[in-house]
């Protein structure tokens, strides 16, 4: 497919997810819903149009090219593709995701020094604790302080969950 064509079948999904955002529930409706009710009208049609003409020129592909591995590839994960159709709360796209692991990616090197395994082990725990933060708009330091004073106060087999940085923002003494 031309470069040009992908490009304006992503801009037309990205077109109708704006939309999807931008839309106003129908009376009794959730905005989850709202939105899974929109794709479903608009984005999946397209998706399968979409799909019907990988079908079609798969056959006619040479496999072993950059062009068949594309297609092959968009086929065999076609339904992790078009998941976010069924599910208003999924996004269109892992971007924030990606933004997020950026930090893993660009500290790789530094990783290679840790001097145990339980030590790159902890490391990976902190960061995955202050990304969950920053996901859930929960200040780092603040979330640290409540955890480390409320800590010692609980007996070691306590369950700790409610410490978790999406349930700090919930919790009144934060």
């Amino acid at each position: 497919m031309p470069r040009n064509l992908q490009l304006r079948f992503l801009e037309q999904l990205y077109r109708i997810e704006k939309q999807a955002r931008d839309k106003t529930p129908d009376a009794g409706e959730t905005k989850v819903d709202c939105i899974r009710r929109f794709r479903q009208q608009h984005s999946l049609p397209v998706l399968n149009a979409r799909k019907t003409w990988l079908d079609k020129i798969a056959p006619k592909i040479v496999p072993d090219t950059k062009l068949g591995d594309a297609v092959s590839y968009t086929l065999n994960q076609w339904d992790y593709l078009t998941r976010y159709t069924s599910d208003g709360r999924m996004p269109i796209d892992n971007n924030i995701l990606e933004r997020e692991i950026r930090v893993f990616a660009t500290g790789r090197k530094s990783w290679l020094f840790s001097d145990t395994v339980d030590g790159a082990k902890a490391s990976a725990v902190i960061y995955s604790l202050m990304l969950t933060c920053r996901a859930c708009g929960v200040d780092p330091l603040a979330w640290l302080r409540h955890v480390l004073a409320a800590l010692p106060q609980r007996n070691h087999e306590a369950e700790i969950g409610d410490l978790l940085p999406f349930n700090f923002s919930k919790n009144p003494a934060a």
